[in-house]
């Protein structure tokens, strides 16, 4: 294998349009009907949904519109969320995990029927989707998944190995599904959103909430945004003091490869049962059509070395489709619930007005756009044969009570293993565009030699709870192992829930 550390990651014009508008930062006090902070798959599809209901609506976003998660992805539109049915079966019983099943396709139907009424050019396919497996352990699990199957009467069954050069023990198929560009289905909700009245301030960072008769947004420079409801759409909740939600979940990481190949893409969307997670999909790009390679899923800020992980899915690109060329790669980031079903709710069962969605782990375009249909119920005060599945005050005694106990101890552990850590690297030992731990001063320190020679320092205890955040040579980040908050390598925040960046060093 010819391994290439340098890959590029996708041209920014595929994610963001020129088309798409720059909005202002608020810069004094307002008020709205609703604010939702956040501007990805929950917050775009909630304030359209909510602005046609007549509300006064105000995003409020961190950075750029459309450029967090959801705009930098292409995207399944599925219910098959993995080996989910047996296990909700197991611990929710049938009629939940029926529901979770139902609500996802009520999604793909919802975003099916907006893209055809509204005519929206967003590379929407319809696409089968298989799960294999390439061991004896697994292909019993897909069994097992198939009988789910049947108890929820999910259309779907067995079916005869994937279209590659892959050796699969079992493999289920779910039909009728989809997939899209979200970034070009979301930029025509956000414009009739606008057209409707809604408004969009960019480089606003929300990071607290004023209560009293009404809650009042308040924003990293002061501002105030008065309101009646407020929806925390960002991936990890702005205010994570509400609900301790960062102790409620963990965040993990997976690398997508962009290859091409001679070999004729079959269509569908495939995804692996074994561990470590392989994903194989298409899209549309430049007039041709790229294959995405997926997977190595592994906990923020843990594990080996970040590049190690786009080498071994190069590795099976090249076994599974012999000659091909990776022009592009790129990594994301999933918010995971300790019962892996999303948190979509009230905040907490004392705070009605202030709702969350979260906890989507890799099914964000059907998990995001229930979110979005939940809450506005929820605003009208409609019913919805979802609101107890996913509301943020449940509680399972298994696995959660298992589940948090295995988190927490984690986060324990890389809080003492990160303090007692024996760093022997000097500053100077850097060569260009290359970062690492560092000791100053006698201190620890994150240090990044750029690619002109410029070395930028910070220091890595996490500005969240204080762990001690590891270098990303793969994304050119320091993650904190911890809750999962990434920082750029000058300390600005990429990832909550931090939400004040690393402290600069100045050598000098």
């Amino acid at each position: 294998m010819t391994s290439n550390p340098k890959l590029p990651q996708f041209p920014e014009s595929y994610w963001r349009k020129e088309t798409l508008p720059t909005f202002t930062k608020l810069t004094e006090h307002t008020s709205s009907d609703i604010v939702i902070v956040g501007g990805g798959i929950t917050g775009i599809t909630a304030a359209y949904l909510l602005v046609k209901e007549g509300f006064k609506v105000v995003i409020l976003e961190a950075g750029q519109i459309l450029t967090g998660t959801t705009g930098h992805t292409t995207a399944k539109i599925t219910a098959q969320h993995g080996l989910i049915y047996d296990e909700l079966i197991q611990h929710f019983g049938l009629e939940k995990a029926t529901q979770y099943y139902q609500s996802a396709i009520d999604s793909l139907d919802f975003i099916r029927h907006t893209v055809k009424e509204n005519k929206i050019e967003c590379d929407f396919s319809d696409e089968d989707a298989f799960i294999y497996a390439t061991t004896d352990e697994y292909a019993m699990k897909v069994e097992n998944e198939l009988d789910a199957y049947k108890k929820i009467k999910i259309d779907g069954g067995v079916f005869d190995g994937i279209p590659f050069d892959i050796r699969t023990k079992s493999t289920i198929q779910m039909r009728n599904q989809a997939q899209f560009h979200p970034l070009k289905y979301l930029e025509q909700l956000l414009q009739m959103f606008i057209e409707a009245g809604g408004i969009v301030y960019e480089g606003t960072t929300a990071v607290d909430i004023g209560e009293g008769d009404h809650p009042v947004v308040i924003t990293r420079d002061g501002h105030r945004v008065k309101c009646k409801h407020v929806i925390s759409a960002s991936s990890f909740p702005f205010v994570d003091m509400m609900g301790f939600y960062f102790a409620r979940m963990y965040q993990e990481r997976s690398y997508i490869l962009g290859v091409r190949t001679e070999k004729e893409f079959p269509g569908g969307m495939y995804i692996s049962a074994d561990s470590p997670t392989r994903s194989i999909r298409s899209t549309p790009f430049n007039g041709e059509k790229l294959i995405l390679v997926g997977g190595e899923n592994h906990k923020t800020g843990q594990g080996i070395d970040m590049m190690k992980h786009y080498e071994a899915l190069q590795s099976f690109a090249e076994r599974t489709f012999g000659d091909v060329s990776i022009p592009y790669r790129w990594s994301t980031q999933d918010l995971i619930t300790s019962d892996k079903v999303p948190f979509i709710g009230p905040i907490t069962s004392k705070k009605s007005t202030i709702y969350v969605a979260t906890g989507y782990r890799k099914w964000g375009m059907t998990n995001g756009t229930t979110a979005a249909l939940l809450l506005r119920d929820l605003i009208l005060e409609k019913d919805n044969p979802y609101r107890e599945l996913f509301s943020p005050s449940r509680f399972q005694t298994d696995p959660s009570v298992k589940k948090l106990f295995s988190m927490n101890t984690d986060v324990a552990k890389h809080l003492i293993k990160g303090k007692l850590e024996i760093v022997t690297k000097d500053p100077k030992d850097l060569t260009n565009d290359e970062g690492a731990v560092v000791m100053i001063k006698g201190k620890r320190a994150g240090a990044y030699k750029d690619k002109d020679g410029m070395l930028h320092v910070v220091d890595t205890t996490c500005t969240h709870m204080g762990c001690e955040t590891e270098w990303n040579d793969g994304e050119r980040t320091w993650d904190c192992p911890c809750h999962g908050s990434r920082f750029s390598y000058t300390g600005e925040v990429f990832n909550g829930p931090a939400k004040k960046p690393l402290k600069k060093i100045d050598l000098e």
